[in-house]
């Protein structure tokens, strides 16, 4: 049962290969939590489970969170993914597609996979495809009230969605006390990604993330596309934006109908055998 863990900016994966568990089919709930779990598992904000067969694309790729719950996408995820296969010489070339639920992006793989350029697709702030809850809108600048606070946000997806709230007494604490319940609001039926914004200048922001199904997160990637999106359409930040988060930064260029070209690094932590017993314990 052999894992491969790396981080992306503090945000840790550990990828495993189908090929190696070929009795698994896919990862169970119970497996997946306790292979996540920080005390009695290997640790880490999730599991990349691929690759996979694709008719779409190079690669096909399942991401599953920390609860068990199933990701659409994840920049950071993504970009970890292709340095695996990079460092598993399985493309055929330095640029390669790969499919994830939330659709097919296009990864570059520079500086010998310590840096990685991702086209993560479109961004879009239309209510039915978030989804948001409500009549059909863009969702920008939005009034919405937790715990007494008054805040006002932004939703978009970039095939999972992602409530935006610029603020400014940006803080860690901020995001763990209002993401919980914001993860979780009425208006948002698939749960959402929460970041809280802050405008810098005109090419840079600083955002604290609450990722839905995993918490409080030092970066991420399509939160990073999702923030800067939304800042850029609401006419804070031109085209190319560095996004600011605990774990470092991440490029972001914002081109024509907001697609979204996203540039980081990765650093790979370890790689093993997780022993039968690990999976003896339930979390």
């Amino acid at each position: 049962m052999r894992f491969h863990k790396y981080h992306a900016l503090g945000n840790d994966y550990i990828v495993l290969d189908p090929a190696d568990f070929p009795s698994w089919g896919t990862p169970s709930l119970d497996q997946i939590r306790v292979v996540c779990h920080r005390n009695f598992g290997v640790g880490s904000d999730g599991i990349l489970w691929g690759p996979l067969p694709s008719a779409k694309a190079n690669f096909g790729l399942r991401i599953f969170n920390p609860d068990g719950s199933e990701a659409e996408k994840s920049g950071n995820g993504l970009r970890i993914f292709s340095r695996y296969l990079f460092d598993q010489a399985r493309p055929k070339g330095a640029t390669f597609t790969v499919e994830t639920p939330g659709g097919v992006v296009r990864s570059e793989i520079k500086d010998q996979g310590r840096l990685i350029t991702v086209e993560m697709g479109r961004v879009s702030f239309d209510s039915a495809r978030i989804p948001v809850k409500g009549p059909p809108r863009e969702v920008l600048g939005e009034p919405i009230e937790i715990q007494g606070r008054p805040f006002t946000f932004s939703a978009a997806t970039i095939g999972n969605p992602h409530c935006v709230l610029p603020v400014d007494d940006l803080s860690p604490e901020l995001a763990r006390r209002y993401g919980p319940d914001l993860e979780v609001h009425p208006l948002f039926p698939n749960r959402t990604n929460v970041q809280f914004l802050r405008v810098i200048d005109r090419s840079t922001i600083q955002i604290e993330i609450w990722e839905r199904g995993a918490g409080y997160t030092l970066a991420s990637g399509s939160s990073s596309s999702a923030a800067a999106a939304v800042a850029h359409r609401l006419g804070l930040v031109d085209r190319s934006v560095t996004v600011r988060m605990p774990g470092g930064q991440i490029g972001i260029e914002i081109g024509e109908g907001f697609a979204i070209t996203m540039t980081g690094t990765v650093n790979k932590v370890a790689e093993g055998q997780m022993h039968p017993e690990l999976f003896a314990v339930r979390v």
